[in-house]
């Protein structure tokens, strides 16, 4: 299937008109490119819900809290087309920086909601560069669905309230995480470490599971967690920086296990250079 690579607004805005002439239902990836098979999930799930599935590639400069880790983002655009060659993709945005922030550029959007915990705390400023790139992305591409992973939970939890508090006329799907046979959840990411490190990293996922097997027999969160982050930093290579149990509902703290908060359990550790995150449902 031939797909249309679109590098400006007035393309993808063409494209995607066109589609909805012939009474398309359209369907929206937003990825900062090195693809990997998490990002294959939910271009199939957007192509089972939609007719037209429009990825986007473009590593977002404003959501980047570093600049080595803005710098060293793993992509080729190359093989990422290869890579959407196989795959229901219809079309592909890939705008550059100055296409998506032209000179001059002043507004942002900010979302409250989720304001000062998990990466918020960790990251100043990364969600409002997110909330910014699509709302963006959004009105660029008139889409009617976007499709987001749960493994960014806190992305997709703040985008869920962008889209109601501005009311955009969309619906956002979520996408259940993809692991790798160990645990590990896909990520670009995971491409920056070493062999070594790459061995270690499944603990983080291990470390999830130990506190939500925990909670669901009746431990306090905060004991469950204090012997997961002790196991897990205990040889010295993990830093973490949260491991929390929160109301997938509201990501309010919680300290005792209640399906009707539907509890998961996050964590964001470093490993190397490389800032891992994941989380489960308890």
């Amino acid at each position: 299937m031939t797909i249309d690579v679109a590098r400006s607004i007035p393309e993808i805005r063409n494209i995607v008109a066109k589609a909805k002439q012939d009474g398309q239902t359209v369907g929206l990836v937003p990825t900062m490119g090195g693809l990997h098979a998490g990002h294959i999930s939910l271009i199939e799930h957007a192509g089972s819900l939609c007719d037209h599935v429009v990825v986007s590639v473009f590593v977002n400069p404003t959501q980047f809290n570093r600049k080595e880790d803005f710098e060293n983002y793993p992509g080729n655009e190359a093989e990422d087309l290869k890579v959407l060659s196989g795959t229901c993709t219809n079309s592909v945005f890939a705008p550059s920086a100055t296409e998506v922030y032209p000179e001059g550029f002043a507004t942002s959007v900010t979302v409250s909601t989720g304001d000062k915990i998990l990466c918020d705390a960790h990251r100043p400023g990364h969600f409002d560069g997110v909330a910014t790139v699509v709302t963006k992305l959004f009105l660029q591409t008139g889409a009617d669905i976007a499709c987001f992973g749960e493994k960014d939970y806190q992305q997709l939890f703040i985008v869920k309230r962008l889209v109601a508090d501005l009311n955009i006329p969309l619906r956002i799907e979520p996408v259940p995480t993809v692991r790798e046979t160990d645990g590990l959840a896909l990520s670009s990411r995971n491409a920056r470490l070493t062999p070594e490190e790459r061995l270690l990293a499944p603990r983080l996922h291990r470390a999830l599971e130990q506190v939500a097997d925990a909670v669901r027999g009746g431990e306090a969160a905060s004991l469950a967690i204090a012997k997961a982050q002790t196991w897990l930093e205990s040889d010295n290579r993990f830093d973490v920086e949260y491991l929390e149990m929160r109301s997938g509902k509201t990501l309010e703290i919680l300290e005792r296990h209640d399906e009707q908060d539907e509890p998961r359990v996050f964590i964001a550790a470093n490993l190397g250079k490389v800032r891992l995150i994941d989380n489960i449902g308890v």
